[in-house]
């Protein structure tokens, strides 16, 4: 099966319905035989999807830069957790490991990583799968927002559709899957 990173925060004072997709999340993919990549957090959404993945007798890989393993921050529980020495060598590590991405609520560590992943896809880096689950209408205003970069010509139509919006957990699973196979 695939190896599926996800995006999310790390907040610990999240609203818990945030917290529940997160495992869910975590959950639904080990149930479907996939192995969770995630930044390596034990807090938040990243400590509860990989706890989700877990509970479901998932594989997990976290990949963490060393300044966070010195904040206590590292999910010590993860299969395989991988150190990096910089946020930006985290987020080409958690690149290449992958197969598709998710994109859970989140702020702006969440937001960097989908825009680094989604601008090197339109690059044409790789061509992998993406998804942002846009649960409760959390994503609506910056989706509104790209839109209209897309409208003023600063981001190519093709660029823009390379993102594709899920409502749920599984069905963004669905549109990963049939987009891996």
């Amino acid at each position: 099966m695939a190896a599926i990173c996800v995006f999310c925060a790390s907040s610990r004072t999240l609203d818990p319905r945030w917290l529940d997709l997160a495992a869910e999340t975590g959950a639904e993919l080990a149930r479907r035989g996939h192995t969770l990549v995630s930044g390596g957090g034990c807090v938040g959404m990243m400590g509860a999807v990989a706890d989700g993945a877990r509970s479901a007798d998932g594989y997990t890989l976290g990949v963490i830069p060393q300044a966070l393993v010195d904040l206590e921050v590292a999910d010590l529980a993860s299969d395989e957790l991988l150190i990096t020495e910089g946020m930006a060598g985290r987020k080409t590590l958690m690149i290449d490991k992958s197969d598709a991405f998710i994109t859970l609520p989140g702020g702006l560590g969440t937001l960097d990583e989908l825009f680094e992943v989604w601008t090197t896809a339109t690059l044409a880096m790789h061509a992998k799968p993406m998804v942002l689950i846009d649960a409760d209408g959390f994503y609506r205003p910056l989706l509104d927002w790209l839109g209209g970069l897309a409208d003023q010509n600063f981001l190519k139509p093709a660029g823009l559709h390379l993102l594709t919006v899920a409502r749920t957990v599984p069905e963004a699973l669905d549109i990963l899957e049939s987009r891996l196979t």
